[in-house]
């Protein structure tokens, strides 16, 4: 019997039953922690881009791809959050005269910068 191109091509089957099923395994890929961002983008691609998120699961690269996103979308969050703060003159010294101000005012500008975030990077 003649080899097929998979055969060729270093593949090996396993006979089960009366069926030849190829011996096929995702690439090793090196694990590292993923955040709340980057779950959110997976969730997104899974639902919206599937086929970028099949062709990044069997390529090996959809952790890497992940904690990349997160690694950038936490960044681009702080970096948000302080220029925010600078722009409406958040300071330590609002905190101490009013603090309940100054917790109204800091979750007012986390949520507007998650927005930015969801927006730029996890939503795209």
């Amino acid at each position: 019997m003649a080899k097929t191109i998979f055969e060729e091509l270093g593949g090996k089957y396993e006979r089960q039953g009366d069926y030849l099923i190829p011996c096929i395994a995702l690439p090793a890929e090196e694990e590292q922690p993923i955040g709340t961002w980057g779950q959110r983008h997976l969730d997104y691609l899974k639902q919206y881009r599937r086929v970028t998120y099949t062709n990044l699961l069997t390529s090996g690269r959809l952790n890497t791809y992940l904690a990349e996103i997160d690694r950038q979308a936490q960044e681009r969050f702080e970096r948000l959050i302080e220029d925010m703060k600078q722009e409406q003159g958040i300071t330590e010294r609002l905190k101490e005269e009013n603090g309940l101000e100054w917790t109204g005012r800091l979750n007012n500008i986390r949520a507007c910068a998650r927005e930015i975030v969801e927006r730029e990077i996890i939503y795209t």
